[in-house]
């Protein structure tokens, strides 16, 4: 494990909640952040709303900012979205999770959480120097978010899709040569 159990999965509800809004959008429905909230293991207040959807689909550009910024960039980014959330981080623990970080209440807004734990998260990857691990798929046609967790940092494609489909354009190309 390279991050921490919370850091890697507030990561990967970052760059999953950045990803839904590459084409096809997959967060058009409060349906879909039911399934979001369900695939992330979310916990704390949803109000399943029209308001919620729209926070978190103005969220997403705020997200991809962050998670494709530079390190010192990133740092002053994270400072603010903590400041504005007047983030105060604690320990906590719940569910079948161990003592985690927490840095905002539970029945604060939905997007309001994903934000603090993002930036929450960031700390470790900024103090860490590990920026490296987070980029744009290679994939020329997709701008897709990849987080690389691999040990041998290895990962260049944001989805399965997208690594199929460069694989397949590479050995046309080698065919046709």
């Amino acid at each position: 494990m390279v991050f921490a159990h919370d850091t890697e999965a507030a990561l990967v509800a970052a760059v999953a909640l950045a990803n839904s809004a590459e084409q096809p959008d997959t967060l058009v429905s409060t349906d879909q952040v039911a399934e979001f909230i369900a695939e992330q293991g979310y916990t704390g207040r949803f109000d399943a709303d029209q308001a919620e959807l729209d926070e978190l689909r103005e969220l997403r550009p705020v997200l991809r900012q962050l998670l494709t910024a530079s390190r010192d960039d990133a740092v002053e980014l994270v400072n603010s979205l903590l400041r504005d959330a007047r983030a105060l981080p604690q320990l906590v623990r719940h569910g079948d999770m161990d003592w985690h970080l927490h840095a905002v209440e539970d029945e604060r807004p939905f997007a309001t959480r994903i934000v603090v734990e993002t930036a929450m998260a960031m700390i470790d990857v900024i103090r860490a120097d590990e920026m490296s691990r987070l980029g744009v798929c290679a994939d020329d046609d997709c701008r897709g978010l990849v987080l690389d967790l691999s040990r041998n940092r290895s990962r260049r494609f944001c989805s399965t899709a997208c690594g199929n489909r460069a694989a397949v354009a590479a050995y046309r190309a080698r065919r046709s040569s």
